[in-house]
């Protein structure tokens, strides 16, 4: 029996099931025939009448589960095509309620699984990039250091000024390499959950002033002129203040790197109207193109990979701050254009009373 019903369709299982019941009621009016509880004519009619409902109810059992066949059909094609891999197709809704709500549970699934390797691939595109800028990170200031020491040790450099200078020169390149290998460990710790995350009541005003005196002498060096724009009574914010003063400090790196001498920078705060606070940095800057704008924040990621890479840029410091702004419940952003500056900009949230 069971190897029967592993051989068959359904449709075709359903109408033996059909005549099998049939011929269990013939069955049954001939035994009541041989014991004599029925006369032979009521027999006949009864048998004609049974036989007549049971070709009808074939005729309507082959028509009405014609459908049920159709979208288990649909169903099982749907599912080959998914098990290699194909999640663009789409079932459509026919046949019974169960099999309709069935059709759209597994459309549902397809599209989940189709966002699922979409996002397994666009993460093994971003492996491959990690490794790749992680690689020429790390190989360039070796290779500098690898050839200055070199240098030092072939005793090439006789004049006291120039062996200075490659000293200097070295102590940078490690320096840029320490930075390099502490964004990268500092990322993945944040990435990981590792972070505790203990915020506090503070005022931004208090950070951002101390954030633009830990910036003073890059400020100083290039006749920036900064603005705040703060007002007076900003409500305090739910942070960790460390961790807010390295995103505004970020920030204000950027716009000091990109700025040009004696331009201008401006910080302003605005007041909350949903429960958060604004800060935004703005600069005088070559300004970023739109279709950059999108990938800022991602890790490695400049804008301008030669000169990004000459001033010491790791490419990191924009997704800490994104990371930073989003452990807070905060959101992060920038507005630029060519040749006219950008403004970057994040949100925390407000103290609750």
């Amino acid at each position: 029996m069971n190897r029967f019903v592993g051989s068959v369709g359904l449709r075709t299982y359903l109408l033996v099931t059909s005549l099998v019941s049939i011929g269990a009621i013939l069955l049954s009016l001939f035994i009541s025939y041989r014991k004599m509880f029925l006369t032979l004519d009521e027999v006949l009619w009864l048998t004609i009448v049974t036989v007549g409902a049971a070709i009808l109810s074939l005729i309507v059992h082959w028509i009405m589960t014609r459908p049920i066949e159709r979208a288990i059909q649909l169903i099982t094609k749907q599912s080959q095509q998914v098990a290699e891999g194909d999640f663009g197709g789409e079932l459509p809704l026919i046949g019974p309620v169960e099999f309709q709500a069935m059709a759209g549970n597994f459309n549902q699934m397809s599209r989940k699984l189709n966002e699922s390797f979409q996002q397994l691939h666009s993460s093994e595109a971003s492996r491959r990039e990690l490794i790749a800028n992680v690689s020429h990170d790390l190989r360039t200031p070796l290779a500098s250091i690898q050839s200055f020491v070199e240098a030092l040790q072939d005793d090439l450099i006789d004049d006291p000024a120039t062996y200075k200078r490659y000293l200097s020169t070295i102590r940078l390149e490690t320096q840029r390499l320490s930075g390099l290998i502490n964004d990268l460990f500092d990322l993945s710790r944040r990435e990981a959950g590792a972070e505790s995350f203990e915020p506090g009541a503070y005022h931004l005003d208090n950070l951002i002033v101390e954030t633009l005196q830990s910036h003073l002498l890059q400020i100083e060096e290039k006749g920036i002129e900064v603005e705040g724009d703060i007002p007076e009574h900003l409500p305090p914010v739910s942070i960790m203040p460390s961790e807010i003063k390295r995103v505004v400090s970020n920030l204000l790196h950027n716009a000091l790197r990109h700025s040009p001498d004696g331009g201008k920078i401006v910080i302003r705060a605005l007041m909350p109207e949903d429960g958060y606070v604004k800060v935004t940095v703005e600069d005088q800057g070559e300004g970023i193109a739109e279709e950059e704008q999108v990938r800022l924040f991602e890790r490695f990621y400049r804008t301008d990979q030669s000169r990004s890479r000459a001033s010491g840029g790791s490419g990191l410091g924009l997704a800490i701050t994104k990371s930073i702004v989003e452990i807070h419940g905060g959101e992060v952003g920038v507005s630029s254009k060519l040749g006219e500056g950008s403004l970057f900009w994040f949100t925390v949230p407000v103290v609750k009373r």
